[in-house]
C-alpha cells in the first residue's frame, strides 16, 4: 500500500510542478501543516479518551458492566470460563464506548483464553465477529474528526453509526451461529 501511496503522491507532486511550479512548495507545506494539526488534535483526544476509560475502570464502571453482560456473554459464546468472560466483557465495553485502542490488550488475553475451551473455535469466532463488527455508542474517532474539521453538529453521526454497527454485530453473530451451529 506503502508503494501506492508513493506513485500517486509522486505524479501528482509532477503534474503540479509541470503545471504550477510556483504552487509547488506552498501547496507541500501547507498540506504538512494541516497534517500536523490533525495529528496532535487527533492524539489529545485520545488522551482524554484514554484518560476517561482509566477513570471509568479505577470508578469499577467497566467490572460492573462486565457483570452485567458475562451471563449474556456467557449464552452467546458458549462458555462458562469466568476467567475468558472477564477481558472479552472489558474489550466489548471499551469497545462500545468508543475506546477501541484501549481495548486491544484485553482483546488478545480474551482470544488465548478462548482458545484452552472445549468449543474454542465457535466462542473465537463469535468474539471476533463481535470484536470487528465495531458496536459502538461513541465513535471516538469520528466525533474527534468532525469538530476538529469544525463541523457545525460533530455528534450527528452517534445515532447511525450505533444503528449501523448494531447491525453488523446482529448479523454476524448470526451467521456465526449458523456456520457453527451444526458443529455443536
Amino acid at each position: 500500500m506503502n508503494t501506492v501511496y508513493l506513485v500517486v503522491f509522486a505524479a501528482c507532486a509532477v503534474l503540479l510542478a509541470v503545471r504550477d511550479p510556483a504552487a509547488f512548495l506552498p501547496a507541500l507545506l501547507s498540506g504538512a501543516q494541516n497534517a500536523l494539526a490533525l495529528v496532535a488534535t487527533l492524539a489529545c483526544s485520545y488522551a482524554v479518551w484514554m484518560g476517561f476509560l482509566k477513570v471509568a475502570e479505577d470508578a469499577g464502571v467497566l467490572r460492573g458492566a462486565s457483570r452485567l453482560m458475562k451471563p449474556f456473554l456467557g449464552r452467546l459464546l458458549r462458555t462458562k470460563d469466568e476467567e475468558a468472560l472477564a477481558p472479552v466483557a472489558v474489550n466489548l465495553t471499551a469497545n462500545f464506548l468508543g475506546m477501541g485502542g484501549a481495548a486491544t490488550g484485553t482483546g488478545i488475553s480474551a482470544m488465548r483464553l478462548l482458545g484452552r475451551q472445549k468449543e474454542a473455535e465457535y466462542a473465537r469466532a463469535m468474539f471476533f465477529v463481535l470484536n470487528c463488527s465495531g458496536l459502538q455508542l461513541f465513535s471516538t474517532t469520528v466525533l474527534s474528526l468532525r469538530a476538529a474539521c469544525g463541523a457545525q453538529a460533530p455528534a450527528d453521526t452517534v445515532l447511525p453509526i450505533f444503528l449501523s454497527s448494531l447491525l453488523a454485530a446482529a448479523v454476524g453473530a448470526a451467521l456465526v451461529r449458523l456456520a457453527y451451529g451444526r458443529r455443536r
